[in-house]
């Protein structure tokens, strides 16, 4: 990872945290007028979605750009992912490339970083999605592991509204399987997740803060029992030199681009070792998720 320097975000304390226990929440991580953008653009997709049944919007592959909850309505919808929205809106690529949350991933993994996916996932009031426990890594793996998921809070997110639950230090640890008798359920054992169950902690903080987490971090999320909404704009990071092993699960037309930092030319490798990843064939994992017995 890399070192602190006067030009960064991150303070040597703030880094040293991140490494030790995989994750760090970052408050004011984009400007007030990019946070309004993201919310504007986020409304007016919601009011959209009120015209739909299911999934909609051109993607790739027959996807879906728009997920929608099964329990979505036209009075009360429940619009769940939005995939790479940075294709569609030039608030969220900006924010993307070029904000304070962007130079925070820079001190932890570059000073050369590289854009992998980028995507929305929200939890609107009264929605029952949740996400079971898995690592992002094996969903795409790399020659190495410096990759970041910067979760960006465009909502406030609260204990109650279904805020990221992570286990500290689990990135040290090893990287647990998601296949389960030939099925690809995007989950781990529930054994791990009980074995963890009392080191879990709640990532929350005001709107404009950023989680940035390690790409082997154990993490998941309950629904929301609030009244208020719960959105994250994600955005995955990676250092230069790491190199994708597997199809990018969330394409996107910018992935590969330099956000900080120049292009190297160089791959470097790690030992780590995984199960090649299902990808999606509908909207979301969501989906492979629901159909492995997770709740949705």
């Amino acid at each position: 990872m890399n070192n602190s320097s006067s030009d960064n975000i991150l303070t040597p304390d703030q880094i040293a945290a991140f490494n030790r226990d995989g994750f760090l929440i970052v408050e004011n991580a984009v400007s007030a007028d990019h946070l309004a953008a993201l919310r504007d653009d986020f409304d007016n997709w919601l009011e959209k979605s009120r015209d739909h049944h299911s999934g909609y919007g051109e993607y790739v592959n027959d996807r879906s750009r728009f997920d929608l909850a099964d329990d979505h309505t036209g009075d009360a919808p429940k619009l769940r992912r939005v995939n790479a929205p940075s294709e569609i809106s030039s608030a969220y690529e900006a924010v993307m490339r070029n904000s304070r949350m962007t130079r925070a991933v820079a001190d932890l993994v570059g000073p050369d970083v590289k854009f992998h996916h980028d995507k929305i996932n929200s939890k609107l009031p009264g929605a029952k999605t949740n996400v079971k426990y898995h690592q992002d890594f094996p969903f795409t793996p790399h020659s190495n592991d410096d990759i970041i998921t910067a979760l960006l809070m465009v909502d406030e997110v609260t204990p109650k509204n279904g805020p990221l639950e992570v286990v500290p230090g689990s990135h040290t640890g090893p990287l647990h399987k998601i296949w389960h008798d030939g099925v690809f359920t995007g989950a781990v054992d529930d054994q791990v997740v009980e074995a963890a169950a009392g080191t879990i902690v709640s990532c929350t903080g005001p709107a404009g803060s950023v989680c940035l987490m390690h790409t082997r971090l154990l993490h998941g999320s309950a629904a929301n029992q609030a009244d208020h909404p719960r959105t994250l704009y994600i955005c995955v990071y990676t250092a230069d030199d790491a190199v994708p092993l597997t199809p990018n699960p969330v394409p996107n037309k910018f992935q590969g681009d330099i956000v900080a930092g120049k292009e190297t030319g160089r791959i470097r490798c790690t030992e780590n070792e995984v199960l090649r990843p299902e990808l999606p064939k509908q909207a979301s994992f969501f989906f492979q998720q629901q159909r492995a017995g997770a709740k949705g």
